[in-house]
């Protein structure tokens, strides 16, 4: 019988020394670290692209987005993430500890998915943004092809799913009043080319 050594637990204090201190982003699951791979061109295409039209949306109002740079702290899950883009509604709240801050209360959060996140945006970080009683719209946008999914919390507490496709589409955000057009979020994003076959499917 072989013996596994269990990974030592990280407190959040150390997580966040760390993280102040490191050279590259790693992201916080409840003891763990979890380090972050390079985006590709579309996904960080697709980010620029979705910051420029949420930039416009958000002018003169209330609410401001942050990029990835901004760290998302989930009390219920013990978990620090960065999501590609946060929107906060009012006065945004911060946790400071060690020197660093971490964004409490956002309105909207936004993955862009890739091979290697979609299953935990789609599943983790899905079920503890959920948990944020501030969060009014979580939205995943694939990079591969013109498709973005909502999921948008309800007046009883329930969360409606959403999606749309194709580069005429428009997503409704409730919560900016406003809406993703997908002409521009996919603006010079070069989709991988499907072969006849796979098409057909």
């Amino acid at each position: 019988m072989v013996a596994h050594a269990r990974k030592p637990y990280i407190s959040p204090q150390e997580y966040l020394q760390r993280e102040r201190e490191a050279a590259t982003k790693s992201e916080y699951y409840d003891g763990i670290i979890v380090a972050m791979a390079g985006a590709s061109p579309n996904h960080n295409a697709v980010a620029f692209n979705l910051a420029f039209e949420l930039g416009g949306m958000l002018r003169g109002g209330d609410c401001r987005g942050f990029r990835s740079d901004m760290r998302v702290r989930v009390p219920d899950c013990n978990r620090y993430y960065y999501p590609d883009l946060a929107v906060v509604c009012g006065e945004p709240e911060f946790e400071q500890i060690a020197g660093v801050e971490s964004l409490l209360n956002p309105t909207v959060l936004i993955e862009v998915l890739s091979d290697t996140t979609e299953r935990t945006d789609r599943t983790d970080k899905l079920d503890c943004y959920r948990t944020l009683a501030s969060l009014q719209t979580y939205i995943l946008v694939a990079q591969d092809t013109p498709r973005i999914e909502s999921y948008s919390r309800q007046a009883d507490g329930s969360w409606r799913y959403d999606s749309a496709s194709g580069l005429d589409a428009v997503l409704p955000l409730p919560a900016l009043n406003g809406g993703l057009r997908f002409a521009e979020v996919y603006a010079r994003v070069e989709f991988p080319i499907v072969p006849m076959a796979e098409a057909a499917e």
